[in-house]
């Protein structure tokens, strides 16, 4: 789903790569690609990816995932530990805390009469973000719509403590 807003987000390219990011996680986890955890943070001219993995077998996971996104995998766009859903949850989370603690008074006794309150919000706040995450993902911080997206390069980088790939994209006109 492109845009379902109508809005033209600043960040198109951002969004395409996030979209990528994701897929290629996603195929390597499918593909049962021996690596350790991985983290990822995209811009707009490409991905970083943190973590254990070969290069060779990050390379060969990032084109297929961009194959299947062109062909229509849009779902592969939307991932489950996206940082997208921990923000939505923390963010609901602790409105509803703040929410359920207006008014209350100084005081120790009423902090503890209106944790119930504080436990229900929050839990509430919890379910409702579920399938909120994944919603925005789709609408806000990934665009799966990657026709003109290319891979240019896969480098590595061997950091201190993890290597450190970066996955060079080019967004054309056309």
């Amino acid at each position: 789903m492109n845009n379902p807003l109508g809005i033209e987000y600043p960040f198109s390219q951002i969004r395409k790569n996030h979209a990528l990011e994701h897929a290629t996680l996603q195929v390597l986890a499918k593909n049962k690609v021996p690596a350790g955890r991985l983290f990822g943070y995209s811009g707009p001219g490409g991905f970083w990816l943190i973590g254990t993995v070969s290069t060779e077998a990050l390379t060969n996971a990032a084109q297929e995932a961009l194959q299947r996104l062109q062909q229509g995998e849009t779902k592969l766009a939307i991932h489950p530990n996206c940082g997208t859903n921990l923000a939505t949850t923390g963010l609901m989370a602790g409105m509803a805390a703040w929410v359920s603690m207006v008014g209350v008074k100084k005081g120790f006794r009423s902090w503890y009469n209106r944790f119930p309150l504080v436990l229900s919000l929050v839990t509430l706040a919890i379910m409702i973000s579920q399938p909120l995450g994944p919603r925005i993902q789709e609408v806000v911080t990934t665009d799966a719509q990657v026709k003109q997206l290319k891979i240019i390069q896969v480098t590595r980088y061997d950091g201190k403590f993890l290597p450190v790939h970066r996955i060079t994209t080019w967004l054309s006109e056309a």
